[in-house]
């Protein structure tokens, strides 16, 4: 017997032979203390895929696998010249098994990464999807409100800031478009009440020129002001405003 039917053990374990080989490799298997050692130690490994975390396998894996044995030279055992003589596996080898080992383990567990960002990003954007969904109709409901009252007034850097109060929604929106604020700056929303310091109602991103924001209990106000401010916004409004809506 050659020893090339040893190079058959990453294939044997992985089920990548065909009938003659796996009944020649079982034989060979019974005479063979290394080659058993062998396959059950990748068996051990192989085994950790039908954990409970174990999802359903992307298509490519078995493709890739297999491609992975192809590729991967297999060297064949020192075999002992007496029978008392433990087997010797050479670390080349065994580096090049594990290695297969590996690839199996670490192609299944992508499979698993991937099927869960997928899901996960999928019920991202259904949330994402559902809270727009809500949020136009509440602000349908709030400018087709009868007794909905509209205040408007032009900003400074250009365009305008138009604002929309309801009582019985108890609820404004604020509706914003202008001209590109000044580079490396923003557009920040401040609403204004008596006795109260201003507070954030929405910062836009860099280069964002028209925003919606429905802002509960607004009809208390007194102002919705329009400032520019670094990215992020600011804790407290910069002077002079862009624009100062009044509202009463």
């Amino acid at each position: 017997m050659t020893t090339e039917i040893h190079t058959l053990v990453g294939a044997y374990v992985l089920d990548a032979v065909d009938d003659i080989e796996r009944a020649s490799f079982e034989r060979h298997l019974r005479e063979c203390d290394s080659c058993r050692t062998e396959v059950t130690e990748l068996r051990e490994t192989t085994a950790q895929l039908a954990h409970d975390t174990w999802s359903v396998p992307p298509p490519w894996l078995r493709e890739n696998v297999m491609a992975e044995v192809s590729r991967t030279r297999q060297l064949p055992p020192n075999v002992p010249d007496a029978p008392a003589a433990p087997p010797v596996r050479t670390p080349s080898r065994w580096r090049r098994l594990t290695a297969v080992a590996a690839a199996v383990v670490a192609a299944a567990g992508t499979g698993t990464a991937v099927f869960v960002v997928q899901d996960q990003r999928v019920r991202d954007e259904r949330a994402v999807a559902e809270a727009a969904r809500l949020n136009e109709a509440r602000v349908r409901a709030i400018l087709s409100a009868p007794d909905v009252k509209l205040s408007e007034q032009a900003m400074s850097t250009g365009g305008r800031v138009t604002v929309a109060t309801s009582q019985l929604h108890n609820a404004g929106v604020v509706m914003l478009a202008g001209e590109a604020a000044p580079a490396g700056r923003v557009y920040q929303l401040w609403t204004i009440r008596p006795g109260g310091d201003p507070q954030n109602a929405g910062v836009l991103r860099e280069g964002q020129t028209a925003e919606l924001v429905v802002v509960d209990g607004l009809p208390g106000a007194t102002d919705v002001g329009v400032t520019i401010e670094p990215p992020n916004g600011s804790p407290a409004p910069t002077t002079p405003m862009v624009a100062d809506v009044k509202l009463t």
